[in-house]
């Protein structure tokens, strides 16, 4: 399982807010169970099996481009870890842990 963070962003809208294309990504999110996910004010967190989060990333890239983009630009960090089993909550937990 992998963690990885996502920032899609169509660059010359002609609009300086990008909301709209947020909520058509969402839509996309919400349409799936295959991998889970959390909106953040910068960008999207999605936690699954890597060929899911894959397939989940390339649709998240694409949809501007339906949307009417000329030029997307998308960003992914992953985080795979193999020694042991981590989750977006497990990683929250442990930093929450330490500041107590």
């Amino acid at each position: 399982m992998i963690i990885a963070e996502i920032s899609v962003v169509p660059i010359g809208t002609g609009e300086p807010g990008l909301s709209e294309y947020v909520a058509g990504c969402h839509e996309i999110l919400k349409d799936q169970d295959e991998v889970e996910f959390e909106l953040t004010p910068m960008g999207t967190i999605l936690q699954g099996e890597i060929t899911a989060v894959l397939k989940l990333v390339e649709k998240l890239h694409q949809a501007p481009f339906a949307e009417g983009a000329e030029r997307v630009s998308t960003q992914i960090k992953i985080d795979e870890r193999r020694d042991k089993e981590g989750s977006m909550k497990q990683k929250l937990k442990s930093v929450e842990e330490k500041l107590s």
